[in-house]
């Protein structure tokens, strides 16, 4: 498999300043750079993860996904132009700004631009959090994971799983549509949802701690209309979440406990009892989607339906050698 990791997401912004303290205050993250071109977010020892850029509109502006090194970023290249996708290789002075050794740049069917890159740089400064938390799981599992909304899921499938070779997770269809991709042992890096209109829906960040993410729900609760989808916990990576709605009115969602996959055994399966075991309450759905999810979750419970609590390497804390600013502070403590 090529693609490794989401590495960094970009972030078109009208009023980028809105995103300082929500990044920081409510999310946690440093922010390692504010100027007038950009500002510059880290979540562990990578120098960026999350950039947002000034615009005229607000929206997703670009995805950086990850390769192993540059012969494999020349193998995808070739591909993709093989298969009828343009390629353009990024300058030396685009893999600055993005702080990676090399990149090339395509578009998904829905227009969506991907930047596929290798040689991300990290940094010896430890990770600063914008407010007190354990610290984001991340390493080689990236980010986290993007979910996007797509017109025609056919094409979009055709895209990801069967050229770039995401791999299915599972699936849903009621009461929408939808796939989980994996490119790791994270259960999705990517979801793909059928709905009007190509953009993202939401970007995940997972952490160490529950109660960081309890946290962070009690501030979004001091903002009306901040939280989008209540507290609850997913049928199938487990995660137990919350979402809350951005400066550019797509979704974060803020999580913990998240399921890992084997990579070499895991076989796709439709998931039937609803996108959530309880909670998440989707207050940016159709009152009949809503009625339907409540439905399907109210069922499964009555069923009997539990899963364990993930308690995993890494889910608590990072394994060593994946998170520098970790390593540190856990020496430091010994």
């Amino acid at each position: 498999m090529a693609i490794q990791a989401l590495g960094y997401v970009g972030i078109a912004a009208k009023t980028p300043e809105d995103w300082v303290g929500f990044g920081t205050n409510l999310l946690g993250l440093q922010l390692a750079e504010r100027s007038a071109h950009q500002l510059r977010f880290r979540m562990d020892d990578r120098k960026q993860r999350l950039l947002v850029v000034p615009d005229s509109s607000d929206g997703p502006r670009f995805f950086g996904w990850e390769v192993a090194d540059a012969a494999a970023l020349s193998a995808l290249a070739a591909k993709l132009e093989a298969a009828g996708h343009p390629v353009v290789p990024g300058d030396a002075a685009l893999a600055a700004q993005r702080h990676v050794a090399g990149l090339i740049v395509t578009q998904d069917p829905m227009g969506n631009r991907l930047e596929i890159v290798h040689g991300a740089e990290s940094t010896s400064e430890p990770f600063q959090p914008g407010r007190c938390l354990s610290g984001f799981r991340t390493g080689a599992l990236g980010m986290g994971h993007a979910v996007l909304n797509v017109p025609d899921m056919q094409a979009a499938l055709g895209f990801y799983r069967d050229l770039l070779g995401f791999r299915v997770s599972d699936y849903v269809t009621n009461p929408f549509h939808a796939y989980f991709m994996h490119v790791n042992p994270r259960h999705h890096s990517l979801a793909l949802i059928e709905r009007p209109g190509p953009g993202l829906h939401h970007i995940m960040m997972e952490l160490f701690n529950l109660d960081d993410v309890g946290q962070g729900y009690d501030l979004a609760m001091l903002e009306e209309g901040r939280v989008a989808t209540t507290l609850g916990r997913h049928t199938n990576d487990f995660m137990t979440s919350f979402y809350a709605t951005t400066p550019g009115n797509f979704l974060v969602e803020y999580g913990w406990g998240g399921r890992a996959v084997d990579m070499a055994s895991w076989q796709p399966v439709e998931m039937t009892s609803g996108p959530s075991l309880w909670g998440h309450e989707r207050n940016w759905g159709s009152a009949e989607m809503r009625a339907e999810a409540r439905r399907l979750k109210l069922d499964a419970a009555a069923r009997g339906e539990r899963q364990p609590v993930q308690v995993l390497p890494g889910n608590h804390n990072p394994i060593r050698g994946e998170c520098a600013w970790w390593d540190q502070l856990s020496a430091a403590a010994e």
